[in-house]
């Protein structure tokens, strides 16, 4: 078995650019530990946008985030990238991420 592709929903690719490098290389290193079969180091899972979908978090000069999805066989989907600047996670920032999964439409 191969590693599972990542797929960029809507502007998340764009976001994630937008990132410190050491922040993208930490995210990098999270996300090919989800291609491997892995769990992130530290994520918790976000159910009120999908089934199987959660947040990545890395705390690196801030706390930055990427809310994703690993269970498909074909592809890991990642909906949105973000800098968490309050303590709960901005409502809008949910509701894209739940835009964006239904545009999978698996």
């Amino acid at each position: 078995m191969g590693t599972k592709p990542i797929l960029f929903i809507g502007g998340s690719r764009d976001d994630l650019r937008e990132f410190p490098a050491a922040v993208r290389k930490a995210l990098g290193e999270e996300l090919l530990r989800v291609q491997n079969g892995l769990m992130p180091v530290d994520f918790k899972p976000l159910k009120g946008v999908g089934e199987g979908v959660y947040e990545i978090r890395v705390p690196l000069n801030g706390a930055w985030r990427v809310i994703c999805v690993a269970k498909f066989v074909n592809a890991i989907y990642v909906f949105h990238a973000f800098e968490k600047k309050t303590q709960k996670t901005n409502q809008g920032d949910m509701e894209l991420a739940k835009r964006r999964y239904k545009l999978i439409g698996e």
